[in-house]
C-alpha cells in the first residue's frame, strides 16, 4: 500500500483536514524559561498531535519555521516528525525541494530515510522532470509519494503559473498534464498516483475543470481560512469527498485566540471538527 492510499484511507475514516505544523515559537500562548525554543515547540506540537490525531486526515511540517531556530530547531523539527508519524497518520514533509541530478538524490534520502524521514514530501517542478525522477525510486520502492506545485494560492500564482501557451493551455495545465503522465507508473490500490499535485483552494474558477482533468490524482490543497478559502469552493477540488487534504495551519495552531478561555490544544481540537464539517457539508451538497 502506498501512502497515497494510506492518504486516502486516512480521509475516508477522519476526513480531510491537514493539519498544518507550521510552528513558529510567537504562536505559543506560554513558554517555560527553563527549555530551549525548539523544546518549547515540540512540547506544543505533542499536545496538538493528540488532541487532534482522531479528527485529523494528515499532518504536514513545513521545515523553514524549524530551520529558522537553527540546530535547536532541526532536532525539533525531527521530534516533531517522530510524533505525528508515530500517530500512524500520513505525515507530509513541506520541504519545496527543485533541484536536479545528485542533489535532488540526496535530497530524497535525507527526507524519505532517517531522521527527517516522511511519508510524502512537496517539490517544486520549475527545473523540469529531472527535479523530480530522483525522488520516484522511493515511491516504488517503499511507497512513499511527492506532492508537487502545479497551481498555487498565493496572489503571485498570476505572475507565471497562468501564463498561456501557444496551444491555450496555462502553463499550471502543462505542469498538471506532465506530472500525471509521469505518475501513471506509480498508481495505488485506490485509484490514485503516488505523484500528487498542490492545487491552491483560492483561485476557484477552473475548480471543476482541473478535478475533471486529473481523476486520478490526489491534491494538496492549501489556502483554506487564513487566506481567504471557502469550503464550498474547497470542495469542487475532491472527489466525491475525498481525492484530496485541505491545509490549514494559522488557522488550527492559534484557534485558541479565537476561543477565550479554552486551552490551545482543545481549541484546535474544535477548530478540527468545525473545519471538517463544514467541508464534508459542502461536498455533501455538490454529491446532491
Amino acid at each position: 500500500m502506498t501512502s497515497m492510499d494510506k492518504l486516502y484511507e486516512s480521509v475516508a475514516a477522519n476526513g480531510p483536514v491537514c493539519v498544518g505544523l507550521d510552528t513558529e515559537i510567537g504562536y505559543l500562548p506560554a513558554t517555560d524559561a527553563a527549555k530551549t525554543a525548539g523544546e518549547n515547540v515540540v512540547d506544543f506540537n505533542r499536545a496538538l498531535i493528540d488532541a487532534t490525531k482522531g479528527v485529523a486526515g494528515c499532518y504536514k511540517v513545513q521545515i523553514a519555521y524549524y530551520e529558522s531556530l537553527g540546530l535547536d530547531g532541526m532536532r525539533a523539527y525531527a521530534e516533531t516528525l517522530k510524533l505525528a508519524r508515530a500517530t500512524g497518520l500520513p505525515v507530509i514533509a513541506d520541504i519545496k525541494r527543485g533541484d536536479i541530478a545528485k542533489t535532488a538524490e540526496m535530497y530524497a534520502k535525507a527526507h524519505f530515510t532517517g531522521d527527517f524521514e516522511a511519508d510524502l514530501i512537496t517539490l517544486a517542478p520549475y527545473m523540469g522532470l529531472d527535479s523530480i525522477s530522483p525522488y520516484l525510486p522511493y515511491c516504488a520502492e517503499q511507497g512513499k509519494g511527492v506532492f508537487v506545485l502545479c497551481r498555487t494560492s498565493n496572489p503571485g500564482a498570476k505572475d507565471f503559473e497562468y501564463k498561456k501557451l501557444d496551444d491555450g493551455r496555462h502553463i499550471y495545465d502543462l505542469v498538471g498534464d506532465s506530472l500525471t503522465e509521469l505518475g501513471k507508473d506509480y498508481m495505488g490500490e485506490h485509484g490514485y498516483s503516488s505523484v500528487g499535485l498542490v492545487i491552491g483552494g483560492t483561485h476557484t474558477e477552473e475548480a471543476t475543470a482541473i478535478r475533471n482533468a486529473y481523476k486520478n490524482t490526489f491534491f494538496l490543497i492549501p489556502g483554506y481560512g487564513a487566506q481567504g478559502g471557502k469550503a464550498a469552493d474547497i470542495a469542487r477540488y475532491m472527489n466525491a469527498g475525498n481525492g484530496g487534504v485541505v491545509n490549514s495551519s494559522r488557522g488550527i495552531l492559534l484557534a485558541y485566540k479565537k476561543q477565550p478561555g479554552v486551552a490551545f490544544d482543545e481549541a484546535a481540537y474544535n477548530e478540527c471538527v468545525r473545519m471538517r464539517e463544514d467541508i464534508q457539508g459542502e461536498c455533501s451538497k455538490l454529491l446532491g
